[in-house]
């Protein structure tokens, strides 16, 4: 194989998309696609996820602010709203031009997406700032995950998800290929 150099820019890094859910000063619900969402481990399985947001978008304001939020497994199917949440800022006024319903989370004070077949309840632990962007540092406090979807066997098969993936424009994931281990057999 031969590579080619094309610049740096970040699109070539590519993410699952999430929309953060919180709760504006009034008590609204706020959401806003976010793709820039990993986790670390402290130790163990005692992980945290990290989200980093820029600008001074609303939903930011609101994790500084009451720091708890979800993280909401944005799908294919949920696109439409992606883009809406995307284009349009919590600070003009409540977002729903387009529909949807969410709920209460069940371990945190904030929305969840009724559309969204994966979401993490989180509490922020530590913030970090770089420049624009704060990067949360978020104790996971509860995931809730579709009924229908296997979580429990041979670890997760994300086709079953049907996420979005970025990385400058929105991809899928076509095919389950398999777990780790499956494809080189270690001699010992």
């Amino acid at each position: 194989m031969k590579r080619k150099s094309v610049g740096t820019s970040h699109g070539m890094i590519v993410q699952p998309t999430y929309i953060i859910g919180t709760y504006n000063e009034d008590g609204t619900p706020d959401f806003a696609p976010i793709t820039w969402v990993s986790k670390t481990c402290e130790k163990d399985f005692d992980y945290l996820n990290i989200i980093s947001m820029y600008g001074t978008k609303q939903t930011k304001q609101n994790v500084q602010r009451t720091g708890q939020l979800s993280i909401n497994l944005a799908t294919n199917a949920m696109l439409e709203l992606v883009d809406y949440f995307g284009q349009t800022s919590g600070k003009n006024g409540k977002k729903d031009a387009v529909s949807y319903t969410w709920d209460k989370a069940l371990c945190v004070e904030a929305p969840t997406l009724d559309a969204s077949p994966w979401v993490c309840e989180c509490e922020v632990e530590r913030t970090v700032t770089t420049g624009e962007s704060d990067t949360f540092f978020c104790r996971v406090k509860n995931v809730q995950v579709d009924e229908q979807i296997d979580v429990e066997s041979n670890g997760i098969d994300l086709t079953a998800f049907d996420p979005v993936i970025y990385s400058g424009n929105y991809h899928s994931i076509g095919k389950y290929l398999g777990a780790i281990g499956d494809f080189y057999k270690s001699e010992k």
